[in-house]
């Protein structure tokens, strides 16, 4: 006979157990879209960035972003916000003053204004004293995201978010063939297919973990901290998300336009 003290105990013990294992079976299993939150970001960068570093111990860290305007709607905006340390890059001359302004009492942050290319995003970071291992890196530039990223391979960032083209859906290999003058012109020619950009990390040793709803960015964790990360390692299919607000996509831009392209 089981007194009834004894009991309970047993059936706490066995719902603390439980409870355990369905969080170690949900994380293990959950796709980062389970995570998606929207602060600063732009859609719901803000968790699944939030969560993959939570499961790494990252943070207050290090990061990098070019393409962000004025820095008030970004993925790293919230890690600045929050005792992050980092590096803005931004082109445009009157979002950069305007992103200058919004860290000048700042001496965690620096911003640079710089119309980034594959040849000189190298000494851009040399320049800005990015250690060559650090936490997030952060790519949108609606054009060359593809060849400035390939001409880091001296970085090792641990988590990399950066934009594709979900136009191109997988297996195709589609890279916008590179032109260091581009600037996006609200068509659809811009960056890359997600399979290229997959097979791109493969190379850079680097892993998919996902990408988020509304099929703009991919996230991508350095091989060696997959398993730390608790995330599966996706093929390009099984991570990708077509463009979710495709019915106002062309009312907002990106309008159908071909251009020369790699299949790589």
């Amino acid at each position: 006979m089981i007194l009834p003290g004894l009991w309970r105990d047993l059936a706490e013990r066995y719902e603390r157990v439980r409870n355990t294992l369905m969080r170690t079976v949900f994380n293990r299993f959950a796709s980062i879209n389970e995570f998606e939150a929207r602060t600063s970001s732009q859609n719901g960068e803000d968790g699944i960035l939030a969560e993959i570093l939570r499961r790494l111990r990252i943070g207050p860290g290090f990061f990098v972003e070019f393409g962000v305007q004025d820095g008030s709607i970004c993925n790293t905006a919230l890690l600045a916000a929050n005792g992050w340390s980092g590096v803005y890059i931004e082109a445009d001359e009157t979002l950069a003053a305007r992103l200058g302004q919004r860290h000048a009492s700042s001496t965690r942050i620096k911003t640079v204004q710089r119309f980034v290319t594959a040849e000189n995003i190298a000494d851009t970071f040399a320049e800005a004293h990015v250690p060559k291992e650090f936490d997030v890196l952060s790519i949108d530039i609606d054009g060359n995201d593809y060849w400035v990223w390939r001409a880091l391979p001296a970085y090792k960032p641990r988590v990399v978010a950066i934009e594709y083209n979900a136009e191109h859906a997988p297996p195709e290999r589609w890279v916008m063939k590179y032109n260091p003058m581009h600037r996006w012109d609200k068509t659809t020619y811009y960056g890359a297919s997600l399979a290229s950009y997959a097979a791109l990390a493969d190379t850079m040793g680097y892993a998919l973990v996902g990408t988020e709803k509304t099929g703009v960015n991919a996230f991508f964790v350095r091989k060696d901290l997959i398993k730390a990360s608790g995330f599966r390692a996706l093929s390009a299919a099984e991570g990708y998300h077509p463009v979710g607000y495709y019915g106002i996509h062309h009312e907002l831009g990106h309008v159908p336009k071909e251009g020369p392209f790699e299949a790589i």
